[in-house]
């Protein structure tokens, strides 16, 4: 991913007052009609989702941002993937604005495009070692592309399992990148061993693994991670049954293996959103994802208690970074014709990542799918 840089704001900005700034993009909203449509990540803070015409997760706006079709100008609160993928999925004629371009993904990071083209040659070169390339959307375009160009595809969390069933039909091997935590648990629920894994550290020569290992091997997992998810742990799983044994876990497939293990349910965004919403009155859960979500859900049900399975705040920072000030610069920009922040794809990478979007889009279930059942 390029090194972007996001300029300061103008200072008639840095000292507005919260509503001011719902008054004044409110009226650009008003202005714009559905010119301009705003996309929010469920992990976005209130005083930014508010303002989205649709809010989902990563799969629910890859979705709708290829729907777009009245649309001139997406505003994608959320972090640079996204925003990448909905510029990947519209015409030439929608242009994709970030409102904060220093908001990514520390995890779609760890998965750098020359890393992953180095080891992929030496896979190639270990008995013709060749995986099919699965990529979580949490990943740069280049990395998309590459698994387009390899005859892969890109996943989420709610359709991880759809995607690498089918991969094992092209292959008998997976390359899961860049999330191993949601690679592995994946793969577990459908039975493969945890012995038939590996994980491939790209900061290690020929990835810290023997010829013999990655042969092997029948899922490859990138090491990377995300950074909220990774902060949950099984103690804190074992302190919430200890707490109250009436709570039920439920956490998102990027927490580690042994979490989801201790969790009664493990799923999507969508999944977890869906459970808590049809659950009884009075049921208790502790919920294993970024905060933000967490706290909305605790509100949408009054009737239910909804608690972070963790004592810290899990907020994503980079996700973060977008807030209304941010919004609203972007928004007036855009009224005076200048157009700021936008994320743009070449076209040859566009070509060959749509290859592996499509694929992804192709293996949608009507229902967020779970990876772990109770």
């Amino acid at each position: 991913m390029p090194i972007l840089f996001q300029p300061p704001l103008p200072p008639a900005y840095r000292d507005l007052g919260a509503e001011e700034i719902e008054r004044r993009i409110r009226a650009r909203k008003r202005e714009f009609g559905r010119r301009v449509v705003i996309l929010g990540h469920h992990y976005q803070q209130d005083e930014v989702i508010r303002f989205a015409d649709f809010t989902g997760d990563s799969l629910k706006l890859s979705q709708i941002g290829a729907q777009q079709t009245q649309a001139e100008h997406i505003v994608f609160c959320g972090v640079h993937f996204m925003a990448e993928s909905a510029d990947m999925l519209t015409g030439p004629e929608v242009k994709v604005i970030l409102p904060d371009l220093s908001a990514g993904c520390s995890m779609a990071d760890m998965a750098d495009i020359d890393d992953v083209e180095d080891a992929w040659d030496y896979l190639a070169g270990v008995g013709g070692v060749q995986p099919v390339p699965i990529t979580y959307v949490n990943s740069s375009a280049a990395v998309k592309a590459f698994c387009g160009r390899h005859g892969g595809a890109c996943c989420t969390s709610s359709n991880a399992r759809a995607i690498v069933e089918w991969a094992f039909t092209q292959g008998d091997k997976v390359l899961f990148m860049p999330d191993q935590h949601l690679g592995r648990n994946t793969a577990y629920a459908m039975g493969i061993p945890l012995d038939r894994m590996v994980v491939w550290d790209p900061q290690i020569v020929a990835g810290g693994l023997t010829a013999e290992r990655v042969r092997g091997a029948r899922v490859l997992l990138w090491k990377g991670h995300c950074s909220v998810h990774g902060l949950f742990t099984t103690r804190q799983c074992d302190e919430i049954r200890k707490l109250d044994p009436a709570f039920q876990i439920i956490v998102h497939p990027e927490c580690p293996w042994e979490v989801v293990q201790k969790a009664d349910l493990a799923g999507s965004t969508e999944f977890i959103i869906k459970t808590i919403r049809e659950a009884d009155p009075g049921s208790k859960w502790a919920v294993g994802t970024e905060v933000h979500l967490v706290n909305r859900v605790a509100k949408e049900h009054p009737n239910k208690t909804v608690r972070s399975l963790a004592g810290i705040q899990c907020l994503c920072t980079t996700m973060y970074r977008i807030d209304g000030k941010h919004l609203l610069w972007a928004l007036d920009e855009l009224a005076t014709g200048h157009l700021v922040n936008q994320v743009r794809v070449d076209e040859q990478t566009r070509r060959e990542a749509v290859v592996a979007l499509e694929r992804m889009l192709a293996h949608v279930t009507a229902q967020p799918v779970a990876i772990k059942r109770a």
